[in-house]
């Protein structure tokens, strides 16, 4: 029942827009919700980034917990940033454009992925591979539709 309460939350808290933005920003935070996409991966957990610390990119503004991290997502963004622009994963994977909570998030191989909340990304960990390999035709067709 629970899945179900989480799959019908997910389905019905998309965006209405018709098309939607490459990276999911929220109003304040901007980018990952201010989280920092570099600490994932280099301190491997969820860091709050400085206001004073940002970085454009794809339309949206990244925020830092330092200089040094940064300058590597500058050097190399494309390793550093989120799945699907940093919409939901497990929505995605149901063709769903949906916020993100940078708490929830995970690595798999090599890859930064985030989910609504932290019960969503508990089903999503259940079937990750097959929810990825959706999300990934689900991202791929709609940036084909909409180019």
């Amino acid at each position: 029942m629970k899945k179900l309460l989480v799959i019908f939350t997910l389905l019905f808290s998309t965006s209405v827009m018709a098309k939607e933005d490459a990276v999911y920003s929220s109003f304040f935070g901007g980018a990952i919700d201010g989280y920092d996409a570099v600490a994932y991966f280099t301190e491997g957990k969820a860091v709050e980034g400085s206001k004073k610390i940002t970085f454009e990119y794809k339309g949206a503004k990244w925020r830092f917990a330092s200089e040094e991290n940064r300058e590597l997502f500058k050097a190399n963004p494309e390793k550093y940033e989120p799945q699907y622009g940093g919409y939901c994963a497990f929505a995605m994977s149901a063709d769903r454009f949906v916020s993100v909570d940078g708490e929830a998030w995970h690595i798999e191989d090599g890859k930064l992925y985030l989910n609504y909340s932290k019960s969503v990304q508990k089903h999503w960990l259940e079937d990750k591979a097959a929810l990825i390999l959706e999300a990934d035709d689900n991202w791929k067709n709609y940036w084909q539709e909409n180019q």
